[in-house]
């Protein structure tokens, strides 16, 4: 976050730093910080009348209050409304001055879950309001993703700031709008973060509210228009159209014992499609376990080298990398091609040499795991990589490889 932004917001820079970690720097950031759920301390509940497991508010006295030791050190207090009724407040972490703000005779408010005890219905560290100097929230209190150290009132207060300083142009014309049926983003905006005293938490939660409709639908364009830029992007970029001449796939179906599925030679006239053109291909092959994805990689694989390039075949675990290289060496060592492994715990010998076959070429192909991408792995002219279950590489790591 820019100093500017800091001292346009008003925030100090130990909340500047716990923001950073929610990754906000600057008051867009903010104002697109939706809540998580809300909380309604507009009126209270009877404590006869509250429900289980859902957040509502009660008041009353306190008619008792203890420290607990067993099983460990906790803060009991009880509170009677005006009803009678009896409500255990439970804290496993608190302060003298908890005890003070509870102290029998207090009237008090508790925010929070009743749930089944063990004594009877009560609340675990609710959160607690003087009822006489106190008075009720006019709107629902919007509850929003922090971190320890950031509380809610602080966030509350810069992401109401950061509304009032950040001019709210839509994104979107008025015509388009009309005809999807879709508020204003300022309109929507305010409403999440400042519902009026008119919604209930049901309809602040329920995913059909428009203001809900109008973030969805700018979330999905963003995401389509940044897979369109990335695309654009890779279609303007360069590479050695991986042609082949069909040898090494051959000899290789013809080894099979089984012949190849519709679905399969779709998929592989695609990719073999993708590499012939002159620009990077990003493809995601996906296919439940046994459908064979492996031996489209392979031929894919075999492909790329036809065309003198080298593959490198990258899994998350050495497991299951193994099990790639077991199949690939099965399939493609009776083509006299030599396939190398390397991994995270390999030999240093080994691992060597078969860096070496890499960087100069004598081998076409390797098996391994992020051992793959370290900086002393060099390819003299890797053409190709085949990642198995890419989502559990970060995009770092994919791009560096």
């Amino acid at each position: 976050m820019t100093p500017e932004t800091q001292k346009q917001l008003k925030i100090t820079d130990v909340s500047a730093k716990k923001l950073e970690k929610l990754n906000l720097h600057t008051a867009w950031d903010l104002v697109l910080h939706l809540p998580l759920r809300y909380e309604d301390e507009t009126h209270i509940m009877p404590i006869k009348d509250a429900p289980i497991g859902v957040p509502c508010q009660v008041e009353g006295e306190v008619i008792h209050q203890e420290v607990t030791f067993k099983p460990r050190k906790q803060l009991i207090v009880q509170i009677a409304d005006d009803s009678g009724s009896v409500l255990f407040l439970r804290f496993i972490h608190f302060y003298s001055s908890n005890q003070k703000q509870m102290a029998v005779g207090k009237r008090i408010r508790a925010v929070g879950e009743i749930k089944h005890g063990f004594h009877g219905d009560e609340m675990i560290h609710p959160k607690i309001r003087d009822a006489e100097n106190s008075g009720l929230a006019e709107s629902l209190t919007p509850i929003y993703p922090t971190v320890n150290g950031l509380n809610q009132p602080t966030l509350r207060r810069i992401i109401q700031t950061a509304l009032d300083v950040t001019p709210l142009h839509d994104t979107l014309p008025d015509a388009l709008l009309g005809r999807l049926k879709l508020p204003h983003l300022a309109e929507s905006l305010r409403l999440l973060h400042s519902p009026p005293p008119s919604f209930t938490i049901h309809q602040l939660s329920d995913g059909t509210l428009p203001a809900w409709q109008r973030l969805k639908f700018d979330e999905l364009l963003a995401q389509q228009l940044s897979m369109r830029l990335a695309r654009q992007k890779r279609v303007s970029g360069s590479a050695t159209a991986l042609g082949g001449d069909g040898t090494l796939t051959q000899a290789l179906r013809h080894a099979l014992p089984f012949a190849l599925t519709d679905a399969q030679e779709k998929v592989v006239s695609e990719i073999c499609r993708d590499m012939a053109q002159t620009h990077p291909m990003h493809r995601l092959l996906q296919g439940d376990v046994g459908s064979g994805k492996t031996i489209v990689a392979a031929l894919s694989a075999l492909t790329a080298i036809e065309s003198g390039a080298q593959v490198a075949v990258m899994a998350p675990t050495e497991i299951l990398a193994e099990q790639h290289f077991i199949k690939f060496k099965q399939w493609l060592e009776p083509l006299g091609l030599e396939v190398v492994w390397l991994s995270g715990s390999q030999r240093k010998k080994a691992k060597d040499e078969a860096k070496a076959k890499l960087a100069d070429g004598t081998v076409k192909i390797a098996v391994g795991t992020h051992a793959l991408f370290s900086d002393d792995v060099e390819f003299q002219n890797l053409g190709l990589v085949i990642v198995d279950e890419q989502h559990r590489f970060g995009v770092a790591q994919r791009l560096a490889l």
